[in-house]
């Protein structure tokens, strides 16, 4: 078997909290380093991002657009790889054979065209905050509960809630998607074959749902799952936390007005997105939910649950408030105009 060449693509802003241990989990891989291209696209970072960058022999790029989904799309232009992985600067490969256990399923089979980790490292020695994402399966408890997160959830005893087509093969899931609801993929360790990439709407930000949703309108719907993890320390303290929340869904709202999103989140069940609701309103239940996952996996870090979903709920709402009135405002302009 011909070894493909993989362009390791890692977008930079002030990352100097977690970038070294995620490089140097990269250049300890046990992958023939002719073979890896790591490209390392920064945002103008402040810090000593740059300095850590230099150590690891990467080229570097910069990216004027500042955010990481801009970031990607630089990467995708400057690679010259077969296969394309993504590793974001806060992933920390789990073991030295970690890129060829991704490579594996598109060796076996052609016709799939992405892998990806199944399971989030956990670690009893992190952060709580990092502890409860990793359980959790997500950093956003609503994918959960509408049920398209897309890695192993302790809460839930499995990784999606979405009925697919399963393959199980010895070191991964063989799956095949649909134009409907997709498990979250696409981010924090994802391999994909460039050809494929390239055909997506992938500039000039690459949003990584989209891109799957892209793929599978072009015909590519087999996708793997690896029986394996990868770390992501998504957030050391509770302001990191709220602030990071606080970026995701803001940058969502703003590009999904520009007309720059295409994953149709709309079909998700207004059921449980009520219940979502009522549950933390409440707050009885998620406390008990909190216990039964306690006891299935203990770690005090499962009672920040409420926490972490009365953070999203309130984040969400406000965006959808000023959404509200930014189309109100502007349709009163056009009725003026008129």
């Amino acid at each position: 078997m011909q070894i493909p060449s993989i362009s390791i693509v890692v977008p930079t802003r002030n990352s100097e909290k977690t970038l070294e241990r995620c490089l140097k989990s990269i250049a300890e891989q046990h992958y023939p380093k002719k073979k890896i291209e790591l490209i390392i696209v920064d945002a103008y970072s402040s810090d000593k991002t740059i300095e850590i960058a230099e150590h690891f022999n990467g080229r570097i790029i910069r990216n004027n657009r500042i955010t990481g989904e801009a970031g990607k799309a630089l990467g995708v232009d400057a690679a010259h790889g077969e296969l394309i992985l993504f590793v974001d600067s806060d992933n920390v490969l789990t073991s030295q054979n970690w890129i060829s256990k991704m490579v594996q399923p598109l060796a076996d089979n052609n016709e799939i065209v992405a892998s990806e980790p199944i399971y989030t490292r956990y670690s009893a020695k992190d952060p709580i905050i990092i502890r409860y994402c990793s359980l959790l399966g997500s950093d956003d408890p609503l994918s959960v509960y509408l049920g398209f997160y897309g890695r192993y959830s302790h809460l839930k005893g499995r990784w999606t809630d979405i009925p697919l087509k399963i393959a199980s093969k010895k070191s991964y899931y063989e799956i095949t998607l649909n134009s409907g609801l997709v498990p979250t993929m696409g981010a924090n360790g994802f391999l994909i074959r460039a050809s494929a990439l390239r055909k997506t709407n992938y500039k000039p930000f690459l949003f990584d749902l989209d891109i799957i949703y892209d793929l599978i309108d072009l015909g590519y719907n087999k996708f793997a799952r690896v029986k394996t993890d990868i770390f992501h320390l998504y957030a050391f303290t509770f302001t990191q936390y709220v602030k990071k929340t606080y970026r995701r869904i803001r940058d969502y709202y703003k590009y999904h007005r520009l007309g720059l999103r295409r994953y149709p989140w709309t079909k998700f069940s207004k059921v449980n997105l009520l219940k979502f609701l009522f549950n933390v309103l409440i707050i009885v239940p998620l406390f008990r939910e909190a216990i039964k996952a306690y006891k299935r996996k203990p770690d005090v870090a499962w009672f920040l649950h409420w926490f972490a979903c009365f953070i999203t709920m309130l984040v969400y709402a406000l965006k959808e408030i000023s959404t509200g009135l930014y189309l109100l405002r502007n349709s009163s302009t056009v009725e003026l105009q008129l």
